[in-house]
């Protein structure tokens, strides 16, 4: 299954590659302090999902143990007998558990892929992999860590559009995650440097653990592509094609794409989070008048997954544009 919903071709962007991309840094410890300090940090959090689509956190409460883990226990999952992760292979991407190092997605260039649900973590954990012997418990504490900071982010950005922070609370407490591990290989001379093809992804938000430098983003400003810092103990959080469509524009979903990196191989694990599968986004009424209409049609996460499979062999495949009125 993939995550990804929007393809820009490479070739329509310039590339600035080796230039940064300034970004906020958001102390997410902050959001517990008192109110007008609260109040600061989601102005600075609601402003950097409309400027940028993306940001990064420090201080969000994930032991660095605990993000080592993850990373060691995926590390060691593709360094497996090609014979036992070919186990997790299947065609089809509906499988809350899926291995695969090709796509026909057009997206997936130069990386291997372990797909995993992971809420509620005791309906899904018994068909992750066994081996190796540390994966279950480094990538479940990972994933309900990680959890946790993207419900308070989504409290916050909430609050920032004006909805507040319980908005559609159950909707989001009872609602999907997903870890997409990646393993990008060092970049090789005479290959291709790109690793995951520009997308954007179908989910609220989207929270990056990474190894080492790869990700690169749109910077909407220059209209070209941008390195993201890899910041010591920080996350990465972009947001996603709903967050797009519930703030009804407000918030822009953000392109980006994996690089090889040319000194080493690369591990990634992409927590995404959505509503339940069946579960539809629309746009939030209360940011719906007469000045601002309506400008997407509702959908689920299941009719993203039914999007991608009557379209496997078309591109591009934008499902966020089949859904504006």
């Amino acid at each position: 299954m993939s995550d990804e919903s929007r393809i820009v071709p490479r070739e329509q962007l310039p590339s600035n590659g080796l230039h940064p991309l300034p970004m906020p840094v958001i102390n997410l410890g902050h959001l517990t302090l008192e109110p007008a300090i609260r109040a600061r940090v989601v102005r600075d959090i609601a402003k950097a999902c409309q400027d940028l689509g993306n940001f990064q956190v420090i201080n969000h409460g994930v032991s660095q143990s605990v993000m080592d883990g993850a990373v060691e226990a995926a590390s060691d999952f593709f360094k497996l007998p090609s014979e036992i992760k070919e186990e997790f292979a299947s065609e089809d991407i509906r499988q809350p558990v899926r291995y695969h190092t090709s796509s026909k997605d057009g997206i997936s260039l130069s990386r291997a892929l372990l797909k995993l649900y992971a809420h509620p973590l005791s309906d899904w954990m018994q068909y992750w992999p066994e081996k190796p012997p540390i994966y279950r418990d480094c990538m479940g504490n990972f994933a309900v860590e990680v959890r946790r900071v993207a419900l308070q982010l989504m409290g916050a950005i909430l609050e920032g559009l004006g909805l507040g922070k319980d908005y559609e609370h159950d909707k989001f407490e009872e609602g999907l995650q997903l870890l997409s591990v990646n393993r990008y290989p060092k970049e090789s001379e005479g290959d291709s440097t790109i690793g995951l093809a520009a997308h954007s992804d179908y989910g609220f938000l989207t929270i990056l653990l990474a190894s080492s430098q790869g990700l690169e983003v749109v910077d909407r400003n220059s209209d070209s592509w941008k390195v993201v810092p890899q910041l010591p103990h920080a996350l990465h959080v972009h947001v996603g094609d709903p967050m797009e469509v519930l703030s009804n524009g407000k918030i822009k979903t953000v392109v980006h794409r994996a690089v090889l990196n040319p000194k080493e191989a690369r591990v990634s694990i992409a927590s995404i989070h959505g509503f339940a599968l069946d579960e539809k986004v629309s746009s939030a009424k209360e940011l719906v008048n007469e000045q601002n209409p309506e400008k997407y049609n509702e959908s689920s996460f299941s009719d993203f997954l039914d999007h991608l499979t009557s379209n496997m062999d078309k591109k591009p495949r934008n499902f966020l544009e089949s859904l504006r009125k």
